[in-house]
């Protein structure tokens, strides 16, 4: 017991100790003063060191217009242009790791479970590529696809597209776990729920419908937009909170707990065409050529002023915005390429390394064993409902 207790004690100071780092937010002098009037200029000129200051850069590229994701440790970027062209950034030394040509429209990419794979939505259907630019696999049953998301956990592939079946493909065994008919026509909002895997659908009627693979119906249905169809959506880590942007320019902010509409912004400049929640729970909205940023308290509470703002004049509309985790990035894919910037305290800043292919700095040889344990730890697919708790 003696030896347990002391174990325990040096476990909670190491904690103490080593997870020094905290998000730091800009916090204005005085009343008169707003957040949002600091530009990227002056924020890397005057406040910022210089690792960090080189994460603001604009790319140019011509193939556009642009998207940009992720992979889970925040290490690697995918971007990819609508006349097909495909990147894979280092995200921590920007260098260019892969790049190549598919020659045919792309509407969508993302990762699989880590860099060495990754998902791309093309004319007709997914393909999967990996880190070399050569062709894996390519998935028939995915019709027409316009969006997709990948599920760690249950090592799924979910695809929405124009005939409106959600289609769950195993990325471990090959096989196809369910297809569903939405019966609500083309869609191309899709979007996952962090803390149950539950897949949120946007439709051109102003519902989302929140899908699991288990069952055939959906799982709730939420009328968001009254006659407006929905053009982007974003739920926070916690699963609590969903934002849902609308033709009507309207952003909304939804407790998931009780289904309800909370409160909303109206985006001024045009209709919200991405969202996303960053770690620590920055909504980051992009609509026409700008991106606007709410401080965490904006899910929460009406907030009156943006925490930032970013503009890319004459590259509108905004293709896609993204938060890199565990940094304070975030990426806005336009027209004519990709803008970074830096949005300060928006990044877990403490790594949990128990956790598969979230560590940025691991080798080959921890990459191949973190595969290895992910793959005997993937949970079922009909463990996904609504209730995390809830054993399926």
């Amino acid at each position: 017991k003696t030896r347990r207790y002391e174990a325990a004690v040096a476990a909670a100071d190491a904690q103490i100790i080593l997870n020094t780092e905290q998000a730091g937010f800009i916090e204005a002098e005085h009343e008169m003063e707003y957040t949002s009037s600091l530009s990227q200029v002056e924020l890397k000129r005057n406040h910022l060191d210089e690792n960090t200051a080189r994460h603001i850069y604009d790319l140019t590229l011509p193939s556009g217009p642009y998207g940009c994701k992720f992979d889970r440790s925040g290490r690697y970027s995918i971007v990819y242009g609508q006349r097909g062209h495909l990147a894979i950034m280092d995200a921590h030394n920007l260098n260019l790791h892969t790049e190549f040509n598919v020659r045919e429209r792309v509407r969508d990419a993302c990762f699989l479970h880590n860099f060495s794979l990754l998902a791309v939505a093309q004319t007709n259907h997914v393909y999967i590529y990996d880190d070399t630019g050569a062709e894996v696999h390519k998935l028939s049953d995915h019709h027409d696809p316009m969006a997709l998301e990948f599920l760690p956990y249950h090592w799924l592939l979910a695809s929405i597209g124009r005939t409106g079946h959600l289609i769950y493909q195993d990325t471990s065994t090959g096989g196809v776990v369910s297809q569903q008919r939405t019966k609500l026509g083309p869609c191309r909002v899709l979007r996952q729920n962090p803390s149950n895997a539950v897949i949120n659908l946007g439709h051109s009627n102003g519902t989302v419908t929140l899908w699991s693979p288990s069952s055939n119906q959906y799982l709730a249905k939420m009328h968001c937009h009254k006659g407006s169809p929905i053009t982007s959506m974003a739920v926070d880590i916690s699963g609590n909170y969903m934002a849902t942007g609308g033709a009507d320019r309207q952003v909304k902010i939804w407790d998931l707990r009780k289904f309800q509409c909370t409160h909303s912004y109206f985006s001024i400049a045009g209709i919200p065409t991405s969202l996303d929640i960053s770690q620590r729970g920055v909504l980051g909205v992009g609509h026409a050529g700008h991106a606007t940023l709410w401080s965490p308290e904006a899910l929460l509470k009406k907030v009156k002023e943006p925490y930032m703002r970013h503009s890319v004049p004459a590259c509108g509309p905004v293709e896609t915005l993204r938060f890199r985790p565990f940094e304070d990035v975030c990426t806005i894919g336009h027209a004519k390429g990709v803008a970074s910037i830096v949005i300060p305290g928006s990044g877990e800043p403490n790594l949990d390394t128990t956790e598969y292919n979230l560590n940025p700095f691991q080798d080959k040889k921890q990459r191949r064993e973190a595969e290895v344990r992910a793959l005997l730890d993937k949970l079922d697919h009909g463990m996904i409902t609504l209730d995390p708790n809830a054993i399926g």
